[in-house]
């Protein structure tokens, strides 16, 4: 055998160890993968269960889905016994949109009026017929983002603090999406 021969078989010999020994190194890795994934998962470290301090934080109430679609229900049946096409909104304390139901008929723009006037009625835990008098005085308030004050949206509260609003749009006047909107409320203490 030549010089040459002879490293050109030691090349080859040594590919054939290097394909052999990472055949080998990939099984006994599968096979602690395999392992690994046969016994129970090890449960991670524990965190302080009570980190924060009581008086660090504060409850709030929400009322249930199913206590805000009762609400609209409520709100919708009342609007359609007096032939009124109409949108009802129920949002949370937080301003956030729970329940919308369109009633047969009522205008595009009652849609998104009934979510102002919802998030108008909670956040300031006032009826919006009453906050839109307040525009008289402060008219700067319409500028807030996410408001209308127009009649129509009234607070759902406990304890006498907000947790909902209901907002009501599309009756030919204020004072009557309020009436519904009252209605929605009252629904919600029988």
């Amino acid at each position: 055998m030549t010089k040459h021969t002879k490293n050109k078989m030691s090349l080859r010999a040594r590919l054939l160890t290097g394909t052999v020994a990472a055949a080998a190194l990939g099984a006994g890795t599968f096979g602690a993968m395999s392992a690994n994934a046969a016994e129970p998962a090890q449960a991670p470290a524990t965190v302080a269960a009570d980190t924060a301090h009581p008086r660090d934080l504060t409850q709030s109430t929400h009322l249930t889905i199913d206590a805000a679609t009762r609400a609209a229900q409520a709100t919708l049946d009342a609007a359609e016994a007096e032939n009124q096409r109409v949108t009802v909104a129920v949002v949370d304390r937080n301003g956030n949109t729970v329940v919308t139901l369109r009633g047969d008929g009522a205008g595009p723009q009652s849609y998104e009026s009934a979510i102002r006037k919802a998030f108008t009625a909670v956040s300031w835990n006032a009826p919006t017929s009453e906050l839109a008098k307040r525009l008289e005085t402060a008219p700067n308030l319409k500028d807030i983002p996410g408001t209308l004050f127009l009649a129509g949206g009234a607070p759902v509260t406990t304890k006498g603090a907000p947790i909902a609003g209901i907002g009501v749009a599309g009756a030919p006047s204020g004072a009557l999406d309020e009436k519904f909107a009252q209605a929605g409320v009252a629904a919600l203490t029988r």
